[in-house]
């Protein structure tokens, strides 16, 4: 349950209000232009003003000059009213721009709603027709403009901010309904942009073709992919089943780059797998963070409760995290009432996420985690351990705890920003620092035996027999 303390549709309006706010062009008006001369004037002869003739058209005159005159009070009157009319609008616009916590300096945002200043825009006019004039290879003028509105958000240096194509807003935002097509690797981005393979599937085609676990994905169909936004480099892997997809990966332990062609498949995605060990102890292990996780875990957890668990390791190592209402879900059947964690965004609004203890963990619980474990899986263990309803072993998770919102632009493209932080119930951020683990056990990745998992179960062993 979240308590939102944005006011979202007075934003939604201010937006709207700037957007439809249409501007008169004034400055057009050639100001040394003369005015016309009498002659010149519908209805006037050529003489119109001599005195000779004033006695036979003195009446006519007047009358003329009399409506001539009523006529020019009223265009001024209206020049007068369309000047304050838009600058009264232009000001509120403004106003509610800076309320936004935004700056309309001249130079950026002018008069005219430009977002940069005639200089910028000379020097882009410049390095185009230079391109134009020397560049070797074919361009087109669709991918010069989005190159310019990339490199825009590129310049706030957050890689999680990013603009999205109609191309790549339509690719990110198609719905899997459980299922996708393509090569059956688990990926995340470290924070110097590598995107790394956590894990492959053992029967997708990715394994098939040879990729295997700490495998860097360094191209997708021949672009080098290192910094760009993980969705977009995920949305480039995917594709229809049977086509196939070229991919060069760099394996640190052998210091290759190794080219192979993937042919893609139709997968069925599960976040959840779960399994009894000896002595009672139930395993449940999560993925990833999606729409279907919180179904998936319960169906798991009444699975292991039915089968008799005396206690639960839940093993969210290498999970990158997910949907913030993915988990909050989970955690809202496993902890009694309080907040489970909120969301703080610059102007410090704050969003909350409560549990509504419906339900609450009643066996002993250890939390499995390492340095892959990020964003939603680290609300998960920090929670957890904050609420004393878990031991939380391995190595310390990642340390990503920021929000990112998705805003349509309204032509088909998108612009995904970092718009807040996390916060666990205590106030402490986890961005940049991660959760430190209660036992530290790293991981031999050498050996076969998974040590971490076996110090999960001698923490349950001694609870159990407590």
């Amino acid at each position: 349950m979240a308590e939102n303390s944005n006011n979202v549709n007075e934003t939604k309006n201010v937006i709207e209000l700037l957007e439809n706010t249409e501007i008169v062009d004034l400055s057009d008006t050639d100001k040394n232009q003369e005015a016309p001369k009498p002659e010149a004037l519908p209805g006037y002869g050529s003489g119109a003003y001599r005195q000779k003739e004033a006695s036979a058209r003195g009446v006519r005159d007047v009358l003329l000059l009399s409506v001539l005159g009523v006529m020019g009070i009223v265009k001024v009157a209206v020049v007068i009213f369309v000047i304050w009319f838009f600058s009264a609008r232009f000001s509120v616009t403004m106003d509610a721009m800076e309320d936004m916590g935004k700056t309309a300096s001249s130079g950026i945002i002018g008069f005219y709603g430009k977002v940069i200043s005639p200089e910028l825009e000379q020097k882009l006019e410049a390095i185009k027709a230079r391109i134009d004039m020397y560049f070797l290879f074919d361009q087109s003028e669709a991918d010069f403009e989005t190159g310019i509105l990339k490199g825009y958000v590129d310049s706030l240096g957050d890689p999680y901010t990013v603009y999205y194509s109609p191309e790549e807003y339509k690719d990110l935002m198609e719905s899997t309904s459980g299922k996708y097509s393509g090569i059956g690797v688990v990926v995340q981005q470290n924070p110097n942009g590598f995107i790394t393979v956590v894990r492959p599937y053992l029967d997708g085609p990715g394994y098939t073709a040879g990729i295997r676990t700490d495998d860097i994905i360094y191209k997708v169909s021949g672009e080098e992919v290192t910094g760009q936004d993980l969705s977009l480099v995920v949305s480039k892997i995917k594709g229809d089943a049977g086509t196939t997809v070229d991919i060069q990966i760099y394996r640190p332990s052998t210091g290759e780059y190794i080219d192979m062609t993937v042919e893609r498949a139709e997968l069925e995605i599960e976040t959840i797998t779960s399994e009894m060990l000896d002595d009672h102890i139930g395993k449940i292990t999560m993925t990833s963070f999606d729409e279907v996780t919180y179904d998936q875990f319960m169906k798991a957890y009444r699975s292991l409760k039915e089968q008799g668990m005396q206690a639960l390791i839940v093993d969210i190592r290498d999970n990158g995290g997910g949907l913030l209402n993915s988990v909050t879900d989970i955690l809202d059947d496993l902890l009694p009432a309080g907040v489970l964690t909120y969301t703080e965004d610059r102007d410090g609004n704050r969003e909350y996420y409560r549990s509504g203890a419906s339900a609450s963990l009643d066996v002993p619980a250890v939390v499995l985690v390492n340095g892959y474990s990020a964003s939603a899986s680290e609300i998960f263990t920090g929670v957890m351990k904050e609420y004393g309803a878990a031991t939380i072993v391995g190595t310390k998770t990642l340390g990503k705890g920021i929000v990112q919102v998705i805003l349509a632009l309204g032509d088909g493209s998108a612009l995904k920003v970092t718009s807040s932080r996390y916060f666990l119930p205590s106030g402490i951020c986890i961005h940049g620092e991660g959760v430190e683990p209660d036992v530290v056990i790293e991981a031999d990745p050498e050996s076969e035996v998974d040590e971490q998992l076996n110090k999960a179960i001698e923490i349950l062993l001694e609870k159990i027999t407590e």
